[in-house]
């Protein structure tokens, strides 16, 4: 009787255990994703979810050759779900916890897009002549995201410019240099997976806890590494400047 009860008890302790040790994994928050979202949201990025790596045509739109895979929101409402506040991204983060995140840009912050390796000079340079510089983050897309305070609405509307990449993404590889990601665009956050083989993804160099510098304090440094990289004397800059 004592066995049996024993076998019993130690099955009932197993199960217990197991459940106990599921309840953690269903709740994780696998290398800090949900923190590192709400550090961004913190830093006044306004968030909202994501589409992210899927299977058959590489995205979880299932889109037929989605041009963006894994990088557009999954709302066309983004511009105005787009938020900061805390109990919202918590909910977004546990109930679609394979999502990516995007950043509407044009409200608090802008990003200057450029390539990779562009990007890593330009960084190098910017650090070593003391300028401030603030959020980058760099994309296994071979591009370098760096974070800066908007450019706003401008008392002259046509000293501003909408950024239409993301709108239409067939343009993208038409600029192949610096993008200027302002009112109208977005940008994935980190952390966000890429589709492809390993783990493809976009991570912090230097996280949001940075503070935003003006754009115009890094984009001619930007500019000309671009140039370099491109081998387009204008850096193909995009929008145009005016």
């Amino acid at each position: 009787m004592s066995a049996t009860f024993g076998g019993h008890g130690g099955r009932q302790g197993r199960l217990t255990q197991w459940l106990r040790g599921r309840r953690p994994k269903e709740t994780a928050d696998p290398g800090g994703r949900e923190a590192l979202l709400l550090s961004a949201a913190a830093a006044g990025l306004p968030l909202a979810p994501a589409a992210h790596p899927g299977a058959g045509y590489g995205c979880s739109c299932d889109r037929v050759g989605c041009p963006t895979p894994a990088r557009h929101p999954v709302s066309f409402a983004w511009q105005t779900q787009s938020t900061t506040d805390r109990a919202q991204i918590e909910r977004w983060a546990r109930d679609q916890p394979q999502a990516n995140f995007i950043t509407a840009t044009g409200m608090v912050h802008d990003v200057l897009d450029v390539p990779l390796e562009a990007g890593r000079e330009a960084l190098e340079r910017l650090l070593d002549a003391g300028v401030e510089v603030g959020p980058v983050a760099e994309s296994d897309d071979g591009r370098m995201l760096f974070f800066t305070l908007t450019r706003g609405t401008p008392e002259d509307e046509d000293e501003w410019w909408p950024c239409e990449l993301d709108c239409h993404p067939e343009t993208m590889d038409e600029h192949p240099g610096l993008r200027w990601h302002c009112r109208g665009s977005y940008v994935l956050v980190p952390p966000a997976r890429l589709p492809g083989d390993g783990e493809r993804g976009l991570r912090w160099l230097r996280g949001p806890e940075h503070p935003l510098p003006e754009p115009l304090s890094l984009l001619e440094v930007l500019t000309d590494a671009c140039a370099r990289h491109t081998g387009d004397p204008a850096g193909t800059a995009w929008p145009p400047r005016h």
